[in-house]
């Protein structure tokens, strides 16, 4: 490994020395772009030479930008979404640093809800299946409870599929939803979900950045197969304290945020609880006066600029859900994550960031049943390592590297019972492995017409001791078994990924765009039910489980209209999948220390169509979006070898959006979703045994669960404007025709003739009225 990621260095290093060799009677123009109300860096803001139509760039995710011409004079250009435009002379006989704040924009006939940073972004950006959404888009989605939600809003995208009801798992792709890299502030994020996926773990309040990659990923982004959600959280306003919040029906938040050391820093620390609990106590019912129904959450953050070109940056997040009824069971789960980042600008066209990077997710069930008392416990934690540089080596080749080493333990379950409880105390062995990557991508502009962005990406795990590992046969019972030493290697897998996107532009408002890209996942969720859970299993990859493999190609056209009002792309997508895993029939995978002999290994493919049209400005926008899409799995041991659907398959998924600012002070939103039923496996007969009826299975997933559609209103009144003080009031209404989805359907012999067989519908929710009052000070 020492060997492959020096070697990468070496190839890169020779490569910018070359380059640069051609460019020494250029100059450099770079800095820092910032919110000039509250000091935030901005993210993708679109910086260019007025007098060179191809000389622009845009700031990486902590705002630096970087511009290399030949000497003269030229008009620097600034813009950035629902920002006024920056505009400043410059005499480029020398390298100069510039630092640029930008205006927020105030005109309602210039309402933006796009969240790329040019108008045509879109046409020019050979990345596809790229999603950027920004906070006022998701601030105007109506959404269940009234709770502003990240992960809602893009299951409202074209080929992001929603878990089900109530859920925040979500779909790339055909990807299962272990294949979704989620990322906070860099840190992964394991279970994204509150109250078993009714809220996600990310406050809207804390959140200053979303992009969703759902192909074609550039090569910083490894380890999972489908997607990639990167979050970035707010640094805090450095130039003054505030104070926002919100008040709703079943949950409420604070954000307090200010400057540190005169300016030179910042800090940001947001909280968010639900009080269902207050409630529950309430009830006549004396068993739910003692229950626990409730979840919160701690977003933090600060930073310090020592000067120009260092700064440093921590971050952190804190959750936890505890469900549970006192003198019964008791249920908690939650993340922790810590992110330390120092920044460098070691030169005007290289940047650097390192990162020591931990998460944490702990799931503990717990039984105060006399005689049965238990409780059972498992993690998994990472330690993290990073360091990723930019070069801008000249404005039409951006070079990205670096390296990565991550350290995980997974602690599958430990069990402990009281001396008494017909219980058994067990703790399943410890699983240490070490998943490391370097990786080297460059971002290049062909002329006026061409854009390439392609890499590749090394990635390694190591599966290590200490432990006793088994190899199994097809039947799940054991070949052998083997001691190890901490520290010995078990298993280690080497793989190669390349990545490549290119966009041609046809002209200025029309482009094609095409993308292949390889990833692999060493960490599997194990799970046998539709939805997240929090007990579900994770487990590395080993002497029985490969790594999962994914070979993507894409290709798409992509249009505006009236002057970059109206976006429209087309984008199909055909993936193949290795190494998937799949549950035996009957399998048993809950503490069970043998869980890999209940598992089979097969293959997969996905496939499908998505067409998104946009309507980016004015004082009403929105979207439509539609997916077209099959997803199938095969295994030897299911359904004799043949393919047959995933449960995330679905046919048809459709989502239309609207906001329109009906006057200055009211906004209205709606949002509109139909998609095919789930694929499901029904019984294919039953039989009596001991005079109980029991049902029998026979083709995997070849049953659907009816389809879902749903309406969902929201407004927004804003009230009047003080000198410090504003606030706001916004209503919902969930579900506002009540129509009844699926969530669950079982079957049972019909009272009346138990010789005939019914199904029952569980669902969720009918229509949920919701109202939050927003403050800000």
């Amino acid at each position: 490994m020492v060997r492959a990621l020096f070697l990468v260095f070496a190839v890169v290093c020779l490569f910018l020395r070359t380059t640069e060799a051609f460019g020494q009677q250029k100059f450099t123009v770079s800095g820092i772009v910032k919110d000039n109300t509250t000091g935030e860096t901005l993210i993708g803001a679109n910086v260019k030479l007025q007098q060179l139509d191809q000389m622009g760039t845009s700031t990486n995710a902590y705002g630096f930008y970087s511009i290399t011409a030949p000497p003269g004079k030229y008009a620097l250009q600034v813009s950035s979404v629902g920002y006024q435009s920056f505009t400043r002379v410059i005499e480029l006989a020398k390298n100069l640093q510039i630092q640029v704040t930008l205006s927020a924009a105030n005109d309602l006939e210039e309402v933006v809800i796009t969240g790329g940073n040019k108008k045509d972004q879109n046409i020019s950006n050979p990345q596809m299946g790229l999603e950027k959404l920004n906070m006022a888009q998701i601030n105007n989605v109506p959404v269940l409870f009234g709770e502003r939600d990240v992960i809602k809003t893009i299951q409202l995208m074209p080929g992001v599929k929603s878990g089900g009801e109530g859920n925040t798992g979500f779909y790339v792709r055909g990807g299962a939803s272990d294949q979704n890299l989620i990322l906070l502030d860099e840190a992964i994020v394991y279970n994204a979900s509150h109250l078993f996926g009714f809220f996600s773990t990310f406050n809207s309040d804390a959140i200053k950045d979303v992009t969703l990659y759902k192909g074609g990923m550039p090569a910083q982004y490894g380890g999972r197969l489908s997607s990639a959600l990167d979050i970035s959280m707010l640094d805090g306003n450095s130039k003054a304290f505030g104070v926002q919040g919100g008040i709703g029906l079943i949950a409420s938040r604070l954000k307090v945020e200010g400057p540190l050391v005169n300016g030179k820093g910042s800090f940001m620390l947001s909280g968010r609880r639900t009080y269902a609990d207050a409630f529950l106590k309430l009830s006549s019912d004396t068993s739910l006066k003692n229950a626990s129904l409730y979840f919160y959450d701690v977003n933090a953050k600060a930073n310090y600029h020592f000067d120009d070109r260092n700064a440093i940056y921590f971050s952190g997040y804190l959750g936890k859900d505890v469900l549970g009824l006192r003198n019964l069971f008791g249920t908690d789960w939650g993340n922790k994550t810590g992110t330390l980042r120092f920044n460098h600008i070691f030169s005007d066209k290289l940047f650097s960031n390192t990162s020591v990077i931990y998460s944490d997710y702990k799931f503990a069930a717990q039984s105060f049943s006399r005689g049965n008392e238990f409780k059972v416990v498992s993690s998994i934690r990472d330690f993290n390592v990073k360091e990723d540089l930019q070069y801008y080596i000249s404005n039409s080749h951006t070079v990205r590297f670096g390296v990565n080493g991550i350290s995980h333990r997974i602690t599958p379950g430990e069990v402990t019972a009281a001396a008494n409880s017909s219980f058994n105390a067990k703790t399943l062995p410890e699983r240490q492995g070490l998943e490391g990557a370097a990786y080297v991508s460059d971002d290049w502009r062909i002329g006026s017409k061409l854009n390439i962005l392609y890499g590749l990406r090394l990635s390694l795990f190591n599966l290590n001791g200490p432990g006793t590992f088994n190899t199994y046969d097809d039947t799940g019972n054991i070949l052998t078994a083997t001691d190890y030493n901490s520290g010995d290697l078990v298993q280690q897998y080497l793989t190669l990924e390349p990545r490549l996107s290119l966009s041609y532009t046809i002209n200025p408002a029309n482009s094609i765009k095409a993308a292949y890209s390889r990833n692999t996942q060493n960490i599997h969720l194990l799970s046998n039910s539709n939805a997240s859970s929090p007990s579900d299993l994770y487990v590395m990859s080993s002497n029985n489980i490969k790594p999962e493999i994914a070979d993507q190609v894409s290709a798409g056209y992509f249009r505006n209209f009236k002057d970059n009002t109206y976006e429209f792309s087309a984008e199909v997508y055909y993936k193949w999948l290795q190494n998937q895993i799949d549950y035996k029939n009957g399998a048993q995978i809950q503490a069970n220390e043998n869980v890999e002999s209940q598992l089979v290994y097969g293959d997969g493919r996905a496939y499908g169509l998505e067409l998104f049209v946009k309507k980016r400005t004015g004082r009403f926008n929105g979207w439509v979006g539609y997916t077209l899409s099959k997803t199938e799995r095969r295994f030897d041991a299911i359904n004799n070898g043949n393919y047959f659907p995933a449960r995330q398959d679905r046919t048809h998924d459709v989502s239309l959006v609207g906001i329109y600012q009906l006057t200055k002070r009211w906004n209205l939103s709606a949002s509109f979703i139909y998609g095919t039923g789930n694929a499901v496996t029904y019984p294919a007969g039953k039989y009596q045994l001991n005079g109980v009826t029991r049902f029998y299975y026979d083709s995997r997933n070849s049953s659907r669960m009816p389809p879902t559609h749903r309406l969902d209103l929201g407004a927004t009144l804003e009230g009047k404007m003080h000198k410090r003080f504003h606030s706001s009031w916004t209503f919902g209404l969930y579900n506002a025709y009540n129509h009844k989805n699926p969530y669950v359907i079982n079957f049972q012999n019909r009272k009346d003739d138990p010789t005939r067989t019914e199904a029952v519908q569980t669902s969720l929710f009918g229509v949920i009225p919701s109202v939050t009052y927003n403050f800000k000070f």
